[in-house]
């Protein structure tokens, strides 16, 4: 039923910048293109009622934005908004919501139930360790709101098997959970022509071996551990620079560290890096490293940089396994010293031996087209 209209809940969407956002519209996009009428549910961050993204119709939430400066973006929906999920759920012929935890998600469940609606819910991440009162309020929400969203949801689909442990663990039923792995694009993410002339776009010598991450600065991503990291291997090989793509509520904390521990030469904070500049990044680093320390599911920036025929160096949490092995990188503890080895001796040796087996690993199993290709065949079992 290729003229289906789909309304896809998310607590945050572009222009904001995040996993969810960036898996929400990569499926939008393509389901516009074969037929479906996707449009977005979202809150109101960005100040607008509605508002039009590529294409996408964009629908938004008066919203309480919790705990956006620590990195926990909990978002939720004031009273008022129920008119707006009530307008759209109503206009739709299938609900799909990310994320279980979220209010939103549990506010666009209960109303699509009274209005007899097919929900189908994508999980992204698994638990997340942020510390503290956090995890104590987390593993709460999981309790009293994650289970009734995943009990009433049709469909339940994660994005690695690690985060289908996980659900399954708060009580989904397995007989209606299945893992279908994130995309990538692999026309716009390709090996580069010439890494030294990327590099020397970017104002680099092809001397240096270039460490990139791009990743939020919040706890659980790891930037901290990849500062560590970063002290311990500069000492041994200092024509090391490690870039870090990406802002967020940590920058200044990390800024600090990294002028106290006399890095500036070798640490660099790019900010936000608009997204048609990232290819450049990646096609002119020479690993790419993910330190993050709990919750991922199945990170995008680790497909996009594959695609772009990087080697791999990750953190052993999550679905990260299912995606990196030898063949491609290196699994490593959330450690700093384990970091450290990992890098310094990808800098001795030549990794782009490996590059066209890396690209070829992401042609093979990871595309969009693959993914939207099969979420419509689960949209169409409903409706």
């Amino acid at each position: 039923m290729k003229s289906a209209k789909i309304c896809i809940v998310t607590h945050l969407f572009l222009p904001h910048v995040g996993g969810i956002e960036r898996v929400a519209y990569e499926q939008s996009k393509r389901l516009l293109q074969t037929g479906f009428k996707p449009t977005i549910l979202t809150s109101n961050i960005t100040r607008r009622k509605n508002y039009v993204f590529d294409g996408i119709e964009v629908y938004c939430y008066p919203a309480l934005r919790i705990g956006l400066g620590q990195g926990i973006p909990y978002i939720i929906p004031k009273p008022d908004s129920y008119r707006t999920f009530l307008k759209c759920i109503r206009n739709s012929d299938l609900v799909h919501v990310h994320g279980h935890p979220y209010l939103s998600s549990y506010l666009a469940v209960e109303i699509a139930k009274k209005c007899s609606k097919p929900v189908v819910l994508t999980q992204h991440n698994t638990f997340i360790n942020y510390g503290g009162f956090w995890d104590f309020a987390e593993k709460l929400n999981d309790l009293f709101i994650g289970r009734r969203v995943l009990q009433d949801s049709d469909k339940i689909i994660v994005v690695s098997k690690a985060t289908l442990n996980y659900v399954l663990s708060l009580g989904a039923d397995p007989r209606k959970t299945e893992v279908l792995y994130n995309g990538v694009d692999i026309d716009r993410f390709k090996p580069p022509a010439s890494k030294n002339d990327a590099k020397r776009s970017l104002g680099f010598s092809k001397d240096y071996f270039i460490v990139l991450t791009v990743r939020r600065l919040v706890y659980k991503n790891g930037i901290d551990l990849l500062l560590e990291s970063a002290r311990m291997a500069v000492e041994k090989n200092p024509k090391l620079i490690f870039l870090v793509a990406g802002g967020g509520p940590d920058f200044e904390r990390i800024s600090l560290k990294i002028r106290e521990f006399r890095l500036e030469n070798n640490f660099k904070l790019l900010g936000f890096v608009a997204d048609e500049l990232l290819p450049l990044y990646y096609n002119a680093s020479d690993v790419f490293v993910l330190p993050s320390k709990s919750g991922e599911g199945m990170p995008l920036v680790l497909l996009e940089a594959m695609a772009c025929g990087l080697p791999i160096i990750a953190t052993n949490v999550g679905g990260v396994p299912e995606i990196v092995d030898q063949n491609c990188g290196k699994i490593v503890p959330s450690d700093a010293t384990a970091l450290a080895e990992a890098v310094l001796e990808f800098s001795y040796n030549n990794g782009s031996i490996i590059t066209g087996e890396i690209r070829r690993i992401v042609e093979q199993k990871y595309s969009w087209e693959t993914n939207v290709k099969r979420l419509i065949e689960v949209y169409e079992e409903f409706i």
